[in-house]
């Protein structure tokens, strides 16, 4: 009987895996077992149903992205790289692509779905066999096959089929799965305001606390949704954060409105800006004339309290064009201490406590899972057990967002594809 090999998950690496298995084998020697009744189910999810392929970084850019051990992937990102990727898409798949902003590759439609059809129809074409609405519950299932590899994901978005049953047959194996968590996930802050939902922050500063001690920073865009902070710059924190609130860690988000000017600059702004209208009620209307936070207060030049005077605090934050205007109510409610001379500080440094975050049920994906040191990087095989591979989110091995964690999979499923179907051909 000629030698056999089952992937276990019909995701974009199991997909990848099934591709290369095959075009060294030949279809009728790969089984690929899915849960659903359609391959890369949870690709219709990704990049807001826009599918963001992959990154076009060059490693050196590529690799800082990458969690928690950069160098696992380089082996196979080589093999297999982002513009290798890019190459397959248009020229096997013919899935035109388009590079835009961050340097984030997509589908030239924008379609997620176009890219899931794609991958099934290459896998289809090439003869595979797949088997739909087949849940694999222990590798004793697999004891007709010669070799398996493992795609089965982590536990993100589990109504696509990703509920961790991979970590299940890792440890069957003896294999260690280290603590998984979801990341890329939403950021829920203390006594949340209920009007900052729905607000868009664009080109705005976060700084990660952890235990009071600043641990990481970022620059960009992100949302408040109804969970929290969300997307962007927020998605890159909350790998950290999340580990952090799961080992009962202080956590706290420092926002910085104005991250392109210095407190200086922001009270010169304020100086320049100024408009001679009334004389007396300035900073009575701006609350307190004196922070109660025990911070520096800079005193401003006479002329400019008395610009101010007459004016609302909304109206004054309005006029200057410092907020936008939907931020002005929760800017106000979260500094009820607020003076004219200690303005330029609350806007560089509003802090957030967060208190939770939100789980696999909107993480876009799962950190941890098999442990890195068990698994041969060059192959992707087990170094427990011959014969077995692993692949994709299951590993412990993710990425920021931005295109890092397909990456992960397609490379990571192609040179687990090709390890497998090379270690079949020398066994015959």
């Amino acid at each position: 009987m000629n030698p056999r090999l089952a992937i276990v998950g019909g995701g974009p690496a199991g997909m990848m895996a099934a591709i290369r298995a095959a075009e060294a084998l030949g279809g009728q020697a790969v089984v690929l077992f899915d849960k659903n009744d359609r391959l890369g189910r949870k690709i219709y999810l990704t990049g807001k149903g826009r599918c963001n392929l992959t990154n076009r970084r060059a490693w050196e850019e590529f690799a800082p992205h990458i969690h928690p051990n950069q160098g696992f992937l380089k082996n196979a990102f080589r093999a297999f790289s982002n513009e290798d990727l890019i190459r397959f898409f248009e020229t096997d798949l013919r899935v035109p692509t388009v590079t835009l902003q961050g340097q984030r590759v997509y589908p030239a439609s924008l379609v997620a779905g176009d890219v899931a059809h794609a991958l099934e129809r290459r896998v289809r074409e090439l003869g595979v066999d797949i088997r739909y609405r087949s849940s694999v519950g222990s590798l004793a299932e697999l004891h007709d096959f010669d070799a398996v590899i493992i795609a089965t994901g982590g536990k993100s978005y589990p109504v696509t089929g990703s509920t961790g049953d991979g970590y299940r047959l890792a440890e069957e194996a003896g294999h260690t799965v280290t603590p998984v968590f979801p990341s890329e996930t939403a950021l829920l802050p203390k006594d949340y305001d209920p009007g900052l939902p729905g607000l868009e922050m664009k080109n705005v500063g976060l700084t990660l606390y952890i235990d009071r001690q600043e641990v990481m920073h970022e620059q960009g865009d992100f949302n408040f949704t109804d969970d929290g902070l969300e997307s962007g710059i927020a998605y890159h924190l909350s790998r950290r954060a999340v580990w952090a609130l799961y080992n009962g860690q202080r956590v706290d988000i420092v926002l910085d409105l104005k991250p392109a000017l210095t407190e200086e600059q922001l009270r010169d702004r304020l100086l320049r800006n100024s408009q001679p209208t009334d004389v007396s009620s300035a900073r009575q209307n701006l609350s307190n004339p004196r922070s109660s936070s025990g911070l520096k207060n800079l005193p401003l030049h006479q002329a400019h309290a008395r610009q101010l005077a007459g004016n609302s605090a909304e109206k004054y934050l309005e006029r200057q064009s410092l907020l936008p205007k939907a931020l002005i109510g929760p800017f106000l409610r979260a500094n009820p201490d607020l003076t004219v001379d200690n303005l330029p500080e609350r806007l560089k440094r509003w802090p957030l406590r967060i208190s939770d975050y939100k789980g696999y049920e909107r993480a876009v994906v799962t950190a941890g899972g098999v442990s890195l040191k068990e698994i041969v990087p060059k192959t992707m095989a087990s170094r427990l057990r011959p014969g077995l591979y692993f692949c994709g989110e299951v590993l412990d091995l993710d990425g920021d967002t931005g295109g890092y964690n397909l990456q992960i999979a397609f490379s990571t499923g192609s040179l687990a594809g090709a390890s497998a179907a090379t270690y079949l051909l020398r066994s015959v």
